[in-house]
């Protein structure tokens, strides 16, 4: 009697990896046990990039805010440090948007905490 195997389930699987592979170079995209080792490899790098998203965007504006506050005779952690002691509850990513976008507003910020 011939073995009996799940082909309709494999055969799913198998699509939907190959899906994912869709638009990857040579046989990445096209043979099976080369698009699931490519699958497998991008979608660990996707979620490292997820993790790494949040640092460079605060990596980002801190140099933003940084950069705001230097005209003002300030360094940014001076500036954070008399934030903090003022007590103003203002996160970084405003900051970065007032010091790039509204430099009228940020002034008044900088001069608030002087």
């Amino acid at each position: 009697m011939p073995r009996s195997v799940n082909v309709v389930a494999a055969r799913t699987r198998r699509k939907k990896v190959m899906k994912l592979a869709k638009g990857y170079f040579g046989r990445r995209k096209n043979v099976w046990t080369v698009a699931k080792n490519a699958v497998e490899k991008g979608l660990g790098y996707a979620y490292v990039g997820r993790k790494q998203k949040k640092r460079n965007f605060r990596s980002l504006w801190i140099t933003r805010i940084n950069a705001g506050v230097r005209p003002h005779g300030m360094s940014y952690s001076q500036f954070i440090g008399k934030l903090n002691a003022k007590g103003l509850k203002l996160n970084r990513k405003v900051l970065a948007d007032l010091a790039m976008n509204h430099p009228e507003a940020f002034k008044a910020v900088v001069d608030s905490v002087k």
